[in-house]
This record gives C-alpha cells, sequence and structure tokens, in this order.
C-alpha cells in the first residue's frame, strides 16, 4: 500500500475542491387561492326578483321569458369641434372611458364636406356600448348618481320613446358623473344615451325603465302603447 496520505480538501472547499454553496431555505407554501366570487351587479337582482313580477301581472304575461328586458346601452359622444383641434377627440374618449370602465372606440367621418372643414375618416367623436353586467352596473349609476347633479333636473321625458322600445336621453355636461375630475377636464362634452330593450311596444319600455328607478317626468294622461 502507498504511505502517500491523502489530502485533505481545504477550508472553504467542498469535495470537488469548488466552494460550498449557501444553504437554501425551504420553500414556503403557496397560500391557498380560492375561486372569486363573481358578485353580480345591484339591478340585476332587482330586475329579477322585482322587474319580472311587476311586469307579469301588470301586461298578464303567461312566461317570464316574455317580459321585455334590457339589451345594451349605447353611449356616443360627439365632438363638433374635432376639426379644429383633433386633442379634443382623444380628451372626450379618456372621459369616457373613465365613465364607463370599458374601451371606447372612435368615430370617423364617411365623407367630406368642404363647408364644415370636415375630411373623410376624420375623428370626430367617440362611442361604446355596454351589456351585461357592465350594462346594468352603469344604469345603476346613472340613475342613483348622475341623474341627481344634473341642473335643474324635473324628471326625465317620456316621450323619447322611438315607436320600437327603445329611449334616449341626451346630457348637455358629462360633469354629473363622479368619476370625472372637474379641475383636470379639458373641455365639457354633451353625450346620447340610448337604452335598448325588447319591448315590443314604447308603454312596455317605459314601465321596465320606471320599475329599474327611472325618474321620469309625472303626468296626469297616461302613455298610451303604440297602435299597430
Amino acid at each position: 500500500m502507498s504511505d502517500e496520505k491523502e489530502k485533505k480538501p481545504k477550508k472553504g472547499e467542498g469535495e470537488k475542491g469548488g466552494k460550498p454553496k449557501a444553504a437554501q431555505a425551504p420553500d414556503k407554501p403557496a397560500k391557498a387561492r380560492g375561486p372569486r366570487e363573481k358578485v353580480p351587479a345591484r339591478l340585476a337582482e332587482v330586475y329579477k326578483k322585482d322587474v319580472v313580477p311587476t311586469l307579469m301581472k301588470r301586461f298578464s304575461y303567461r312566461n317570464p321569458m316574455q317580459v321585455p328586458r334590457l339589451e345594451k346601452v349605447s353611449i356616443n359622444i360627439g365632438v363638433g369641434q374635432a376639426t379644429q383641434d383633433a386633442k379634443l377627440v382623444e380628451a372626450a374618449q379618456r372621459d369616457l372611458e373613465a365613465i364607463v370602465g370599458q374601451r371606447v372606440v372612435i368615430t370617423r367621418a364617411k365623407k367630406s364636406i368642404s363647408n364644415f372643414k370636415l375630411r373623410e375618416k376624420m375623428p370626430i367623436g367617440c362611442r361604446v356600448t355596454l351589456r351585461r353586467g357592465m350594462m346594468y352596473e352603469f344604469l345603476d349609476r346613472f340613475i342613483s348618481v348622475a341623474i341627481p347633479r344634473i341642473r335643474d333636473f324635473r324628471g326625465l321625458s317620456d316621450k323619447s320613446f322611438d315607436g320600437r322600445g327603445n329611449y334616449t336621453i341626451g346630457i348637455k355636461e358629462h360633469t354629473v358623473f363622479l368619476e370625472i375630475d372637474v379641475d383636470k377636464i379639458t373641455k365639457i362634452f354633451g353625450m346620447d344615451i340610448t337604452f335598448v330593450t325588447t319591448a315590443k311596444t314604447d308603454q312596455e319600455a317605459y314601465e321596465l325603465l320606471k320599475a329599474f328607478g327611472m325618474p321620469f317626468v309625472k303626468r296626469e294622461e297616461v302613455l298610451e302603447p303604440a297602435k299597430a
């Protein structure tokens, strides 16, 4: 046998001659995350529990599927001064996205009109369509918060139905929504809001929106359904 002594590894060296690796801390167990609960919109629950039974009794529907419902909400902002300042369209788009919480589409001119200094495909406004939960949440904020902030408000007109169950309202100042900071806006814009329903007559659409809490002006005469 050889008398050579085995060389001992130097201090600080591992078996292979390298530096010892730092001890790794044991992995912490990941926190268990349960599935997120989807909270339904308040007016969506009101429609199922209150509006449907009320309208079935009012119009003698036999099936709950016959009850008219809110299908979508369309919002449009037209910027007439966009021909002079294109940045106004960007400001309107930014403010509308803050109000609805959804991506907004920019509308463009379909043809050129020289008298108005309008060229084809020039941006002249923006629009958005809300459905399902976003639609009900906007309607709730519109009725509960925005309408009471309208200047000299005395009730919504019940004559703005189009004969096919759709209702349109015009707002002069978009600052009635709490999402808009008056100190940071570039310009005050007006907007057109259309509530599209599945109602076949204006009377049914009127009762549907009224059941949601839409504050229509009080009149002595009763709104009669359109004749076929």
